[in-house]
């Protein structure tokens, strides 16, 4: 891989990565509730999946499970369904006062696999690791050496990524600081991710 192809990647794969979906969503959602910091340490999560699905296209596998219908309108059904649940409960959330939300029960692991779980679920991602990071490899170099580098580089974006829009929702939770506000802030993202659960639902790989 030589350092032209790499300019042009990241340019591309930061877009990507700051695309507004489900993921970058919680989020912000996340830090609107519990802060920054948290929604940083959940985002390892959604690495962890990523992660494991560079690993994927690295080895070819993620192709044969594009390819089969039935594995990914199983991953379509099942990440659709996830995204209605998070919508629900986002939905129903309690706009309490003070300055971060501490909910005992909403433990930093949990909120850890509420992002690895999203990530997994979208089909999408496994495309994005498909036919997005091939492109920039050269069959005639070192494919998993190649694929590492990427690989690094489309993680340590996402990082970034997931810090920006942490950050997004820190500013507007000191916007909504009202009861009714924030109330309608979890329930703007609701509908945000229970359109993105219907979007999954309808999708198809052509």
């Amino acid at each position: 891989m030589n350092v032209t192809t790499l300019l042009l990647f990241l340019p591309a794969c930061f877009a990507l990565n700051m695309a507004p979906g489900p993921n970058n969503l919680l989020s912000m959602a996340n830090a609107k509730r519990y802060g920054v910091r948290v929604a940083c340490y959940a985002g390892i999560g959604r690495l962890v999946a990523f992660v494991g699905m560079i690993t994927l296209a690295a080895t070819g596998l993620a192709s044969i499970l594009y390819a089969s219908e039935t594995l990914f309108l199983a991953i379509k059904v099942v990440g659709g369904l996830y995204l209605f649940w998070l919508a629900f409960q986002l939905w129903n959330a309690a706009a309490v006062d003070g300055d971060i939300v501490q909910e005992a029960h909403k433990s930093l692991f949990g909120l850890a696999r509420q992002e690895f779980l999203l990530a997994a679920g979208n089909p999408k991602a496994i495309l994005i690791f498909t036919a997005f990071l091939p492109q920039f490899v050269d069959p005639a170099g070192d494919v998993g050496v190649q694929f590492l580098v990427l690989g690094v580089c489309f993680v340590i974006l996402e990082w970034l990524a997931i810090a920006a829009y942490a950050y997004l929702g820190s500013v507007l939770r000191h916007w909504f600081s009202r009861p009714s506000m924030r109330r309608l802030f979890n329930r703007a993202c609701a509908g945000l991710l229970a359109s993105a659960g219907a979007g999954l639902l309808v999708a198809r790989r052509d």
